[in-house]
């Protein structure tokens, strides 16, 4: 069994904990507030972000990053990706040899445009790396934690260290797959939390079924459009990171992106939502992220331009939906077959 520090202490970092203690691996858990560290060690409780769970003995929090990440080769992050350059930059202060860094943040960092992964590897250096490693899916902490069936896939550029991953968290409760595409898995998890603020969006206004299958289905158009022209595989938008994530996160209560866009809908600005949540809600950053990312890689995207411009720009939701539905006719498929087509063009024109 392994020691792993697990750097936040939020709902998914506390439901991620608590799988690794089912499987028998040394906890540390590290919380930024001291209050929160003395409940988890003395209650084992975490009543803010998961009530009524109770946690494993073998989850020890503490908020001395230093006392975290020591004497681990395993690092799982779970923290805003708005606060993850300030933590890895202290964290690899206090590293000492190679570690494999796991993260289960989904998001994509405005201006630099980078993923999760690529931030790691910009803020640690590879001399103090041995993989990074992403794990994503279908997955809500308040499931999890109350050891529900959840299935979800981890990918990295070292296949055998996802494989390793893949063995630190299966269980009986929790299924984990391997993926080879790490740009596709990546996106795919972050892309989907703008198309889950649409859906709460679409709530919100009252629209029924129809209206939320049309968005869920453009909304994965969308996000392949720009994944494969990424590099990302096609079929990974098919898969758990996909369509998979896509379908929890824009039909459940439990999401806060969509419950972000729920109040959206029913009239609240941006700031009046944010203080009524109380955490963090991805999708906000993504859409600005994915916004630039759509033109700089020249990927029509009219579902995020419509949110960006909800979010940034004051446009009221119904006539965000207005825009939608007065574009241009086109066929259901014909970019992105476009898409597909010159990839494999180029692949059999470049093979490896």
């Amino acid at each position: 069994m392994k020691k792993i520090a697990v750097i936040g202490a939020g709902s998914w970092g506390t439901a991620l904990a608590l799988v690794l203690a089912d499987n028998q691996h040394d906890v540390r858990l590290w919380a930024r507030r001291s209050e929160q560290v003395d409940e988890i060690n003395e209650r084992h409780t975490n009543q803010k972000y998961l009530p009524d769970v109770e946690l494993p003995e073998n989850i020890i929090a503490t908020n001395d990053l230093k006392e975290a990440v020591s004497n681990t080769d395993t690092i799982l992050l779970v923290t805003p990706t708005s606060a993850l350059r300030e933590i890895l930059n202290q964290m690899k202060e206090d590293l000492e040899d190679k570690v494999t860094l796991i993260h289960a943040s989904k998001g994509i960092e405005p201006d630099t445009l980078y993923r999760v992964s690529e931030v790691i590897e910009d803020e640690i250096p590879a001399e103090l790396r041995e993989a990074v490693v992403v794990l994503s899916g279908p997955s809500h902490a308040e499931e999890v934690s109350l050891r529900q069936p959840t299935t979800v896939t981890v990918s990295s550029k070292n296949h055998e260290k996802a494989e390793q991953v893949q063995d630190l968290f299966i269980n009986p409760n929790f299924r984990v797959y391997t993926n080879p595409d790490i740009v596709g898995v990546e996106l795919g998890g972050s892309l989907k939390n703008i198309i889950a603020l649409g859906a709460g969006l679409s709530d919100g206004l009252g629209y029924g079924d129809n209206a939320k299958a049309a968005l869920l289905t453009r909304g994965l158009a969308e996000i392949a459009r720009l994944g494969t022209t990424m590099g990302a595989q096609p079929l990974t938008f098919a898969g758990l990171s996909g369509i998979g994530d896509l379908v929890v996160t824009c039909t459940s209560v439990h999401s806060r992106n969509w419950r972000a866009g729920n109040l959206l809908g029913k009239g609240n600005s941006l700031d009046e939502v944010l203080e009524n949540m109380g955490m963090v809600v991805e999708g906000v950053r993504t859409t600005k992220a994915a916004y630039q990312l759509a033109k700089k890689e020249g990927v029509e995207m009219p579902i995020t331009n419509e949110l960006y411009e909800v979010l940034f720009h004051d446009k009221h939701p119904k006539e965000a939906v207005d825009s939608l539905m007065r574009r241009s006719r086109t066929h259901e498929g014909e970019d992105l077959s476009s898409l597909i087509s010159s990839r494999y063009t180029l692949n059999e024109k470049n093979p490896e």
